[in-house]
């Protein structure tokens, strides 16, 4: 075991030393009441959160004023069931949560139970009404599809407009589906006659009828552990985005995926509004192997196959994963909504996660004479239980240079896009593969001084040319390497306008291990992940909120959307510290030329000039959420919208392809084993078309072309 992990260890036992200690401290006296489960697991959580947490919170008004907001909008995220004379009664407790939970009450979650409880009752005979009969979709009105811009009904004939527009805006997006399918018919293979118009409109309200049948039915079935839960993890949402209460269940689910194997599609998802998105893809899935389900992707309906599919749209997480998730070799048919506003049913067939594809790999590029190293990394694995057999991204990315040099590359393209992060031992130790010895990041509990995180290897694997490629998806332990390529000076960091910004640290707990034997007959209570430390860069600046802003920045087709760190609710904010010790890389790239030509080249691009005026459009649209409920305004902009998104396909199609090849020394080693040769020749397809990666390329050139500048 490293030094550098050998303290990192030390760190958490005494981390969860507290936690046990102040847990155990919360029932000690003179108390004989038996408590309930909930009162336990809530006073439990935050006796730890305020003894372990980064930025403990002072448990007052202003915490009852946050918890309040974050619970109402997680109970009523559409603004559909609870009317503004409901949310007056709840608003009386919103500053008295903090004495509630305290004294070990919850009349605010009781008010809020029996509220939505008989709202939704009342909502499902209302949807039932009203999508009994057919709809008018010629008539000339809209509909907000943003629920943050939309009130609280103020009685119940507002609420019925309100349920009316939706159900038509569902009615409306389904018509349009059964009327594409229609087009496609071929008369002479169907075995039914075409859906008229009214059996069309019929059949679309037959579906959306299905859904809610399906969504209420799960509502209703929430239990009093579900309600536990929902109540916990708001609280624990207070602190940060990434503290969290995982019931006993969610705990499971959260395993799996941090095993990175399990039977399914291979795609880490999140509930946000009501609607199930893609956070991630988990390289080596499935998923990553299709290549057409993409991070930002909303999943609207799944289907087992042929069957019909199954609308998740507003549906609980943990219920839609059920439907997603399933045995190798079967088939799911994911309806998502992509970014550009159209909808796409994508066919999966359910595997294994291959964990090779998890690794470190290169290929070489030949540029005009100019031969150029790739090395993508999808995540900062590592061996962290010093298991016989594990691996190290550091100790793999070492290889992958080691071969590449081999190959006689002038230069290297280290791809981290999408990289989520991993281990921080392995990012510390890959940035000293790019320099000599000194510091790499600092970390800082929320009390105390900062730690200096070193290289201490002297040793410079590679001192070439250098670019780092990131995007809006790059996180954590990938921000902590660009930001130290960035700040010794040592590369070119290029990519969207920021990184994600997720610069914090996380331990998970199990509450019943902190918890004393006395609650054994009301356990399980689940665990708790909270954070505990923060990143900071060698400058001193923090990489949490802000992320890391790239040298050179290229148009990025994801780059409007709302998706980094300081979008989520509660971050925690960028500030800075007292910057380390270091030296800058001596033969340092010439960034402002670099950047002039990068510049220019983008500039007349044709691909980079359509990406630019699609995300324009994106904006816009983004900004304009009401939606009209005209049938043929409607289909007219589903049609602008494919025809954009063809357009790009098109353009991409006709692009000088790069001259990317697997390494001859891999195919050497594989030449038996057809699904490793696969592989190798898999990321080269990908990326012949990538014109971010070109432009790298191009970056990388221009400093082999142009010496570098020397500074002592």
């Amino acid at each position: 075991m490293s030094f550098l992990r050998l303290k990192i260890g030390l760190y958490a036992a005494v981390v969860a030393a507290v936690f046990v200690l102040a847990s155990y401290k919360l029932y000690r006296g003179n108390d004989a009441r038996i408590p309930q489960k909930e009162e336990v697991l809530i006073k439990a959580m935050l006796q730890g959160l305020s003894q372990a947490h980064y930025q403990p919170e002072q448990i007052d008004d202003n915490f009852s004023r946050r918890v309040f907001d974050l619970y109402l909008k997680r109970i009523d995220y559409s603004k559909k069931f609870l009317l503004q004379s409901d949310v007056a009664q709840l608003r009386k407790f919103q500053t008295d949560i903090d004495d509630q939970v305290k004294r070990g009450s919850h009349e605010f979650l009781d008010l809020a139970t029996r509220l939505v409880d008989q709202r939704t009752k009342e909502a499902q005979a209302l949807y039932r009404e009203l999508l009994s009969k057919p709809m008018d979709f010629a008539t000339e009105e809209s509909f907000q599809t943003d629920f943050e811009k939309a009130q609280y009904p103020a009685d119940k004939n507002a609420q019925r407009d309100e349920w009316r527009r939706y159900l038509k805006y569902l009615t409306m997006t389904r018509l349009v589906e059964i009327q594409d399918e229609q087009a496609k018919r071929d008369p002479k293979k169907a075995t039914a006659p075409a859906l008229s118009a009214t059996e069309m409109e019929a059949e679309a309200r037959k579906r959306v009828l299905k859904y809610f049948d399906e969504q209420f039915n799960d509502l209703m079935q929430n239990d009093d552990n579900d309600r536990l839960a929902l109540w916990a993890n708001t609280i624990a949402n207070t602190y940060d985005p990434h503290t969290e209460y995982f019931a006993p269940k969610d705990k499971e689910s959260f395993d799996i995926a941090m095993t990175g194997r399990f039977e399914g599609i291979g795609a880490t998802l999140q509930e946000k509004d009501g609607q199930i998105k893609v956070a991630d893809i988990i390289p080596g899935s499935a998923s990553y192997r299709q290549g057409q389900l993409k991070a930002g992707d909303i999943i609207q309906r799944v289907a087992q196959g042929a069957a019909e599919p199954i609308s998740v749209e507003g549906m609980r997480l943990d219920k839609a994963i059920t439907y997603i998730r399933g045995a190798k070799g079967t088939e799911v048919r994911l309806t998502v909504k992509k970014p550009d506003g159209s909808t796409q049913v994508i066919p999966i067939v359910r595997d294994v996660v291959i964990v090779e594809e998890t690794y470190a790999q290169s290929a070489v590029i030949n540029e005009n004479g100019k031969k150029i190293g790739y090395l993508r990394l999808p995540t900062f694995y590592a061996n962290f239980n010093d298991e016989q057999g594990g691996r190290s991204s550091a100790e793999d990315v070492k290889k992958e240079i080691e071969k590449l040099k081999t190959e006689g590359v002038q230069g290297i393209v280290f791809d981290l896009r999408s990289n989520g992060g991993g281990s921080l031992t392995d990012a510390v130790e890959m940035a000293g593969l790019f320099i000599d010895s000194g510091p790499v990041v600092q970390v800082r509990s929320g009390q105390g001084s900062a730690q200096v995180l070193n290289d201490r290897d002297p040793r410079v694997q590679y001192n070439g040319p250098l670019v780092v490629m990131v995007n809006k998806y790059s996180a954590s332990a990938s921000e902590i390497l660009a930001a130290a390529i960035q700040d010794y000076k040592r590369g070119v960091v290029m990519g969207s306008t920021s990184t994600y910004g997720k610069g914090t640290v996380q331990r998970i707990f199990n509450l019943d291990d902190a918890l004393p034997a006395e609650f054994n007959a009301i356990k399980p209570f689940g665990s708790l992940k909270l954070t505990t430390q923060k990143f900071y860069r060698i400058n001193g600046g923090s990489t949490q909120f802000k992320g890391v802003v790239p040298d050179i920045v290229l148009p990025d087709a994801y780059s409007y959307l709302d998706q980094g760190e300081k979008d989520s609710e509660y971050p925690l904010k960028w500030d800075e510290i007292s910057p380390a010790r270091y030296r800058t890389w001596p033969q340092q790239p010439a960034l402002d030329k670099l950047k002039a030509a990068s510049n220019t080249r983008v500039a007349n691009s044709p691909s980079f000039k359509l990406v630019q005026e699609i995300v324009e459009r994106m904006r816009k649209r983004k900004d304009d959420t009401s939606v009209s409920l005209k049938l043929t305004a409607y289909r007219a902009e589903q049609e602008q919208a494919k025809a954009e998104s063809k357009r790009y396909e098109e353009l991409q199609k006709a692009a000088q392809p790069l001259a990317i090849a697997p390494l001859a020394t891999d195919l050497r080693a594989v030449q038996s084993d057809t699904v490793k040769q696969n592989r190798a020749r898999r990321l080269s397809k990908n990326l012949v078309k990538d014109i971010n990666l070109r432009e790298a390329v191009a970056v990388v050139k221009d400093q082999i072309d142009a010496p570098q500048v020397t500074r002592r």
